[in-house]
């Protein structure tokens, strides 16, 4: 008999009308929610700050190493979202592969991860918003739009968005979907305009030194530069593609449309952003680039001010998707969750007429909302990558595990090259992991420390697997 901790397939979807989510989201909705979630604070602010203070041209590199860490882990996610079924995400290919304890590792690491990320990029976005209204002559107060530690009040554009954004989920994922993929084309067009202006206007010289920080050196203070520092900064730029694993319940045939739409979605971007990059640091010299809205600047600095008008509505447009993706990853896995056992079973409740989990929606939309309002962009964005490098590593050693422990699984997409392709998937995400400060790993070990007393205390005792 094996150990409660342990099993070897996950739990399948209740029938229950309950429990059940809504089949609705075709393969190119999947790649269109890869792509929502991924091109947004990547392309719009990484970019020049990865540039400006840590690889100089040679982001471009950054970003390329970053892509093939992300393409291993991609493959890997692709080929169990297509054999394992059930709940999609990290979460679930940890079950499957590993047993209960190291899925709730994941899964508690995964809330910190996507939440966090909202309310960052809901900083970002506010930044933009304000900006905007201000360029149109109707400024909002600064007690409205800055947090508590900086003087204001409350940060109320980045608190109200991800309320708007919870009442989007609430009406139904299919709506959701159907937002996402107006707001993608809309920003799809605004780095068009981009390429098209700036491909025009590139200066060699700019390129020049290519690689002024070198490959990685730590600095005095602790600061670390360098094109493989850079890879851990931009590395954020990707994370994303793994949001569409968590759809795997409301995807119309996900054994196909899964893969489809995570490698689609990595690939289409990955592209994206080499060129971004190459032309960004190609029209502006990148020491020029240390702002927050760096390709909205390049363009006002080669005088187009149109054009810069245009990218900041496309940063608010592409930020908005990267919050409702990762909204709506982020409750998919607490659903996931909360249906084995390890939270409270009022997470897994679908609502009859909406078919969405709406308590576990307005329960962390409150709580993000809250979060976004009253911390600053700066306690926030330390906190996002080294959890989703984690589950990046055990999705590709969940691969390696499941072919040695079930080899005669069906699998309809099978990782190329294998166990190559998975192992370099471990050994670039964990090398990415390596170059990241102490405090992001010292902050990462706290929130384990929280996440294993809550399965002690409550889920251990809780779970499915428990009461079986």
């Amino acid at each position: 008999m094996s150990l409660p901790l342990f099993r070897t397939k996950p739990i399948s979807p209740d029938d229950d009308s309950d429990h059940a989510l809504h089949r609705c989201l075709s393969a190119w909705d999947l790649a269109f929610l890869g792509i929502g979630a991924i091109i947004g604070t990547g392309i719009f602010v990484l970019t020049g700050i990865a540039a400006a203070t840590q690889a100089g041209p040679a982001v471009i590199l950054s970003f390329i190493i970053a892509g093939f860490a992300c393409a291993f882990a991609a493959l890997s996610y692709a080929e169990l979202s297509a054999a394992v079924g059930g709940c999609g995400s990290a979460y679930g290919y940890s079950y499957a592969a590993f047993g209960e304890l190291f899925a709730f590792i994941i899964g508690w690491d995964l809330l910190l991860e996507y939440g966090i990320s909202v309310a960052a990029v809901a900083n970002g976005w506010a930044g933009y918003f304000c900006n905007a209204l201000t360029a149109i002559g109707w400024p909002m107060p600064d007690m409205l739009t800055k947090a508590p530690k900086l003087g204001g009040l409350i940060n109320l554009p980045a608190s109200l968005i991800i309320l708007m954004l919870m009442g989007l989920l609430i009406i139904g994922v299919k709506h959701s979907a159907r937002v996402n993929n107006v707001m993608v084309v809309v920003k799809l067009i605004t780095i068009s305009i981009f390429i098209g202006v700036a491909v025009f206007n590139v200066n060699p010289d700019n390129w020049q030194p290519f690689m002024p920080f070198g490959w990685f050196e730590t600095l005095p203070d602790g600061k670390t530069t360098g094109v493989l520092a850079g890879a851990s900064l931009v590395f954020f730029a990707y994370v994303g593609f793994d949001a569409v694993s968590t759809a795997a319940e409301e995807a119309k045939n996900p054994q196909k449309d899964l893969p489809f739409g995570i490698v689609t979605s990595l690939g289409f971007c990955t592209l994206i952003y080499i060129a971004v990059s190459a032309l960004l640091t190609g029209v502006v010299h990148y020491t020029d680039l240390n702002v927050s809205s760096p390709v909205a600047h390049a363009l006002t600095l080669l005088g187009f001010n149109w054009a810069s008008a245009l990218i900041s509505t496309g940063v608010i447009a592409g930020l908005t998707t990267v919050m409702l993706v990762l909204y709506y990853g982020l409750t998919r896995i607490i659903f996931a969750m909360s249906r084995d056992g390890l939270f409270s079973p009022m997470f897994s409740v679908v609502n009859t007429k909406t078919q969405t989990p709406v308590r576990v929606i307005v329960i962390c939309g409150v709580i993000m909302s809250l979060i976004a309002g009253f911390m600053p962009l700066g306690d926030l964005a330390e906190l996002v990558n080294i959890g989703t490098l984690a589950a990046f590593v055990l999705v590709c050693l969940g691969v390696i595990v499941l072919r040695i422990t079930q080899p005669d699984m069906p699998r309809p997409f099978r990782s190329p090259f294998s166990p190559l392709f998975p192992i370099l998937g471990m050994l670039s995400c964990g090398a990415l992991m390596a170059f990241l400060p102490s405090m992001t790993w010292l902050r990462f070990v706290i929130w384990l420390v929280i996440g294993l007393i809550v399965y002690a205390v409550y889920s251990f005792h809780h779970s499915k697997l428990a009461s079986e």
